[in-house]
């Protein structure tokens, strides 16, 4: 903050300071933590409580913007919960489909991409321009900004808000890091390609998909796994590389507890042997990015999990990923974190089972679990409304959704999550942005929330600049150099309902005007959702 930041900092240091009620344990969870029945839950087809209405909207979508709280409490619950589960029954609001097709970089294929957009091949001495490569690798940095732009437009303005939880939900489960290598290239078609299609499909699919993608073998090494003795191990391809398949049994399916050993890694990484990328020049060709070399594979049999697995190419590997996704320990691993997700950071373990169930019996059809999730006794009770602490993302999104304001910058919101630590495709671990109150909970960052709570209540993000063609915005237009409005209160209060406390709304009346935004929007009660 600056020196004419003094009553910004004022708001903030209050805020700090009503922060304890945060982090005090066995706090009440304040007026909206109400029991909720699973009758309740699934009854009066004509409307809903406002408690169940928002507790829908901050679980199944990224808390309530103007207008969605009516809707809930008139539609219900159950109706809603119907709406979120079929998302191609919701059309995209023109602007927001406008704006996301101006995004090319969305559209185009990973082989595409690396066309176009890839490092320059080497000269004829082998050598590489290091200026022409400079030069390439700030012109691709578009991939990533549009990435990122489509996300938080899609994360904030759409309807289809269930997929969009569900996309933040699968890209931390199957994480990839944009800023190894070549995945700067292809972390937007990553998400686009292999999770968000598949984000309430079957979960076979889905780990098939990302398997395949060229970002995740490039992540996980996989694209160099090489049976050592192959005719193919030369070069960059000398011998196994067990990384992706440690981690595709640790983090993708069968949890750290799952029943695998050592010698399951290994057998899995010669399965998985041969997957690689095709060359540069297939590439520029329009072929696709993925390519199984036989002469990369291990012909030989493999016991995997108490199976004999043979010799039979890609078609192994296939074998290999349907005896993961279909394993009880995956179901179970699925239905933990699904429930942690959504439910509690510790979650019943009653219900983990009851998920793990339903996983198994509809051969992992993840709609079919969510709907089991979202009708649980677990998921209404008292003890899981507001008890989950928001991730910098879903702070960020939510306080955005809330506000009501128009989207056309997001770099303001991309900056701020990178100084909270979450930044958007930017988790160097496989394991992903954890999405517990342990992660997220500590002074410092409060700070930094409350900080860009009081500037977004204040009027002083400048999001409704529009982004240019290259992905920077717009300069503004000298009418819109303007005093910055705050937030309306009344508004806020309209959208987000009985979520903030009486105490909370006092001590914002009894602030500037331009501060009274920031302080619902930094309060305690909307930390938690």
């Amino acid at each position: 903050m600056t020196r004419s930041d003094g009553p910004f900092a004022a708001g903030v240091f209050r805020l700090c300071r009503a922060l304890c009620r945060v982090v005090i344990p066995g706090l009440p969870l304040l007026a909206l933590a109400l029991p909720v029945t699973p009758a309740q839950a699934a009854g009066d087809p004509a409307g809903a409580s406002q408690a169940q209405a928002l507790h829908v909207l901050n679980r199944l979508a990224f808390g309530p913007a103007p207008g969605d709280l009516a809707h809930v409490e008139k539609i219900g619950v159950q109706a809603y919960i119907e709406e979120q589960l079929h998302p191609e029954r919701l059309p995209l609001p023109p602007g927001l489909a406008r704006r996301l097709a101006a995004l090319q970089t969305l559209e185009m294929t990973p082989s595409a991409l690396i066309a176009d957009y890839g490092p320059p091949p080497p000269g004829p001495d082998g050598k590489r321009d290091i200026a022409a490569l400079k030069a390439q690798r700030q012109r691709s940095r578009i991939i990533l900004d549009q990435a990122v732009a489509a996300r938080l437009l899609r994360a904030v303005e759409s309807p289809r808000q269930l997929q969009e939880v569900m996309v933040d939900f699968w890209y931390n489960h199957f994480n990839v890091y944009a800023h190894k290598g070549l995945d700067h290239l292809w972390i937007g078609a990553y998400e686009a390609e292999a999770i968000r299609p598949h984000a309430l499909g079957h979960f076979r699919d889905l780990l098939e998909a990302t398997a395949r993608h060229p970002a995740m073998l490039f992540y996980l090494d996989n694209w160099q796994n090489t049976a050592p003795d192959s005719p193919g191990a030369r070069g960059r391809f000398k011998g196994i590389n067990e990384n992706y398949a440690r981690e595709v049994m640790e983090l993708h399916t069968l949890g750290v507890n799952g029943g695998y050993s050592q010698a399951d890694v290994i057998a899995l990484a010669h399965i998985m042997t041969g997957w690689g990328l095709a060359p540069r020049r297939a590439a520029a060709a329009g072929q696709p990015m993925f390519r199984f070399y036989p002469r990369r594979h291990d012909e030989g049999t493999q016991s995997f999990l108490g199976h004999d697995m043979e010799g039979q190419g890609v078609a192994e590997g296939e074998a290999a990923l349907d005896l993961l996704a279909r394993a009880p320990a995956t179901a179970h691993h699925i239905a933990f974190e699904l429930a942690q997700y959504f439910v509690a950071d510790q979650p019943p373990a009653a219900l983990v089972d009851r998920l793990a169930s339903r996983f198994l019996a509809t051969d992992g059809d993840i709609r079919a679990v969510l709907e089991t999730l979202f009708r649980s006794p677990e998921f209404w009770a008292g003890a899981a409304m507001n008890s989950k602490f928001k991730t910098p993302y879903r702070f960020v999104v939510s306080a955005v959704r809330a506000s009501g304001l128009p989207l056309d910058n997001v770099r303001p919101l991309a900056g701020t999550l990178y100084q909270l630590g979450e930044p958007l495709y930017g988790c160097q671990t496989p394991d992903g942005y954890k999405n517990t109150a342990q992660a997220w909970l500590d002074a410092g960052a409060m700070t930094q929330r409350l900080s860009f709570a009081t500037r977004l209540g204040a009027g002083r993000l400048p999001l409704d600049r529009a982004i240019a063609p290259d992905g920077t915005p717009e300069a503004p237009a000298p009418e819109a150099m303007v005093r910055p409005e705050p937030l309306s209160v009344a508004a806020l209060q309209a959208t987000l309902g009985g979520m903030i406390a009486p105490a909370t709304l006092q001590v914002a009346a009894d602030e500037p005007l331009p501060l009274r935004a920031g302080l619902i929007l930094g309060a305690p009660e909307f930390m938690r959702y």
